[in-house]
C-alpha cells in the first residue's frame, strides 16, 4: 500500500489537498512563480509544477479532487459475510486447527469472493473493520503454575 496507515487519503486530507491546490490555481492566476507559491504552501515545487500544468490545461477544475484512488474490493455487504464466514471458525473451512491467520483469511477471501488481496491488505482491511489480534480470553487450562514460577526464577535470570 501507498500510506503506511491503511493506504490513501482520509476525505478530510483529500479536501485539504484540494483546498491548497485552489489556492495555488489563485497565485498562478496572478502570476506568482512556482518556487513562491511551493514556500507559501508548503509543499514541494514538482506538486506546484505539476498543478500549474494541470490549471494551463484545464482551469482550476483540474485541480479538483478525483476522490480516493481505489475503492475497497470488499464491500461493507460483503464484509459481513466474511465476518460470519470467519465466526464459522477456521475448521469448517478445511483447516486443521482453530487459528485464523491473515494468510488464512487472505485464501478465504479468495476461495468466497474471488477477490485478490495481500496478506498487508488484509491486516488493513480488518483494522479498518474494527477487528484486532486475537488474545486469549483466559489462561490455558494446561498451565502449570509451579513451572512457571520456576522457569522465572532459574532459567529467565540466564536468559536475561
Amino acid at each position: 500500500m501507498r500510506y503506511a496507515q491503511g493506504g490513501g487519503l482520509t476525505a478530510e486530507r483529500r479536501a485539504f489537498r484540494e483546498r491548497l491546490r485552489r489556492e495555488a490555481a489563485e497565485r498562478f492566476a496572478r502570476g506568482d512563480d512556482s518556487a513562491v507559491v511551493a514556500r507559501d504552501l508548503r509543499v514541494t515545487v514538482r506538486s506546484v509544477q505539476r498543478w500549474r500544468k494541470a490549471w494551463s490545461e484545464g482551469g482550476p477544475r483540474a485541480l479538483a479532487s478525483k476522490g480516493p484512488a481505489s475503492l475497497p474490493l470488499l464491500s461493507d455487504e460483503l464484509f459481513a459475510v466474511l465476518e460470519r464466514e470467519l465466526d464459522k471458525g477456521p475448521i469448517a473451512h478445511g483447516w486443521p486447527d482453530q487459528t485464523w491467520t491473515l494468510s488464512r483469511i487472505k485464501t478465504l477471501i479468495g476461495r468466497r469472493f474471488h477477490k485478490s488481496y495481500t496478506v498487508q491488505g488484509v491486516a488493513a482491511l480488518l483494522k479498518r473493520n474494527g477487528w484486532t489480534c486475537q488474545v486469549p480470553a483466559r489462561r490455558a487450562v494446561e498451565r502449570d503454575e509451579a513451572a512457571v514460577a520456576g522457569w522465572v526464577k532459574e532459567t529467565w535470570p540466564h536468559v536475561e
